[in-house]
C-alpha cells in the first residue's frame, strides 16, 4: 500500500486525486492530525529556528511512514526545505503541485480595481537535488 502525507493547507482538488490515485498508485490519503495542522500553518515568523517547532510533526511522519510513501509540502519556505531534506534522507518522496493561474481585472467606476485569480491543477512534480 502506497500512501501519500498532506503538509499543506487545503483540501485536495478532485484532479488532483485522481492523479495521486492514478500516477502514483496511492491508496491512502493521510492528513495532519488537528495539533500537527496547526503546527505547520503556523510558523512562528519570530523565530531564528524552526527545526524544533516542527520536531513532533518529523517524529510523527516518521513514525507513520514507509520508504516510497509520498509527502506533497507546501507551506512556509523554511518549513518546506526542512521537511523536503528530511523526506529524501528518510526514502521518503516529496512532492508539491504545480497550478495554472488565470488573472483577470476590472476597473469599477470608484476608481477601485477588482482582481480575480482562478487557480486550477497541472500536475504534481517531484522535488529534485543536482545530485
Amino acid at each position: 500500500m502506497r500512501q501519500v502525507f498532506l503538509l499543506f493547507s487545503h483540501r485536495l482538488t478532485p484532479q488532483q486525486l485522481d492523479e495521486l490515485k492514478d500516477k502514483y498508485k496511492v491508496d491512502k490519503i493521510v492528513y495532519l492530525p488537528t495539533e500537527l495542522q496547526h503546527i505547520w500553518s503556523n510558523i512562528p515568523p519570530e523565530l531564528p529556528s524552526i527545526k524544533h517547532h516542527l520536531q513532533d510533526l518529523l517524529n510523527w511522519l516518521k513514525q507513520n511512514s514507509s520508504p516510497g510513501d509520498l509527502v506533497l509540502v507546501q507551506g512556509e519556505f523554511g518549513a518546506v526545505f526542512i521537511l523536503v531534506s528530511f523526506c529524501m534522507k528518510e526514502g521518503l518522496v516529496p512532492i508539491y503541485a504545480t497550478t495554472k493561474r488565470e488573472v483577470s481585472e476590472k476597473n469599477l467606476d470608484d476608481g477601485t480595481v477588482q482582481v480575480n485569480r482562478k487557480f486550477s491543477h497541472v500536475r504534481f512534480r517531484e522535488f529534485e537535488t543536482d545530485n
